[in-house]
């Protein structure tokens, strides 16, 4: 069955996808070498749920972040731990967010600092 949603429903999810972005600049503002993904995954945590929402990935099958945080070559959805990010880091970020009955789902992939020229290449054909 197909389920049409609403006028009204469909500015809800793009509330909750504008949250989701929101959330990105956040983790954005302190993304820097040094820091570890699990800070990452405790800011953007902490930014969505001030919001009134919640991380939709949190719980979800006992999924137990925020964040879904890949380096460099990883595949999608990195577990956030205690790895520090590093100069010339290609970082993506996969976040939800579930806000007003409906979820928002955006990853995005971050450069931080200087990156080679080969790493570029290669990202932008993988």
């Amino acid at each position: 069955m197909i389920y049409y949603k609403s006028d009204e429903e469909i500015e809800k999810i793009r509330r909750s996808s504008l949250l989701v972005c929101e959330t990105h600049a956040e983790v954005a503002k302190v993304l820097r070498p040094g820091i570890t993904t699990a800070m990452l995954d405790a800011i953007a945590e902490t930014y969505i749920r001030d919001k009134g929402a919640k991380p939709s990935f949190k719980g979800y099958k006992g999924y137990k972040h925020t964040l879904c945080i890949s380096i460099n070559e990883e595949v999608v959805h990195g577990i956030p731990g205690n790895r520090e990010i590093k100069e010339g880091d290609i970082v993506s970020i996969d976040c939800g967010v579930y806000n007003e009955g409906f979820h928002g789902d955006v990853a995005y992939t971050f450069v931080v600092g200087e990156v080679s020229e080969d790493k570029l290449f290669f990202s932008e054909y993988y």
